[in-house]
């Protein structure tokens, strides 16, 4: 499964119709739609218009399964997001990272996750896909990056000397995470 953002889609230089990384696997794609746009706003003026480059591609590829999310989905990410922190974050959307772990928590019973929290081997790589490096990239700029490390890093099952050395940490997924019942009062 590969999780794109819109920018993908559209921007030429990425070569999403050609490149062999958007082959032969399940797309997701997202855009940072406005904070709780509704859906026919988003539609009709998304950050970048994905659709074109979505229906083009579906035409090429009808077997290759292919999705869009649900602009509200990144916001409730969001949401879980500024809950679990004790700062008030600036409402941005979560990284195709973050967006990634959730979809793969709610399909998984474990999920292990590579130098999304970097290990002692930090390259300061900002994207997989190209070549450019930036300091900024590991905390964020954009996207709340910071908040969102700190969340997975605090639901990690794995060791620390995982996390420090490989830069791994391993998290439950949605159906083996037992919530305790609150008591009501009645």
């Amino acid at each position: 499964m590969r999780i794109i953002n819109s920018q993908i889609l559209t921007n030429p230089s990425h070569h999403f119709s050609d490149s062999s990384l958007y082959k032969d696997v399940t797309l997701v794609a997202w855009d940072p739609s406005p904070y709780y746009a509704d859906l026919h706003m988003w539609y009709h003026k998304p950050d970048y218009n994905l659709f074109p480059p979505y229906e083009h591609h579906r035409k090429k590829n009808p077997n290759q399964p292919f999705y869009i999310l649900h602009p509200k989905f990144t916001w409730e990410l969001w949401k879980i997001i500024q809950e679990n922190s004790n700062e008030k974050i600036q409402p941005n959307p979560p990284s195709s990272g973050f967006i990634g772990i959730l979809i793969m928590m709610s399909v998984c019973g474990q999920v292990d996750v590579y130098e999304y929290i970097p290990s002692y081997r930090q390259t300061d790589l900002c994207h997989y896909h190209e070549k450019y490096y930036d300091a900024a990239c590991t905390l964020g700029a954009y996207h709340p990056l910071l908040y969102e490390k700190m969340l997975i890093q605090r639901i990690n099952q794995g060791t620390e000397d995982n996390l420090l050395r490989k830069g791994k940490v391993t998290v439950p997924g949605f159906s083996s995470v037992h919530c305790p019942v609150k008591d009501h009062i009645t």
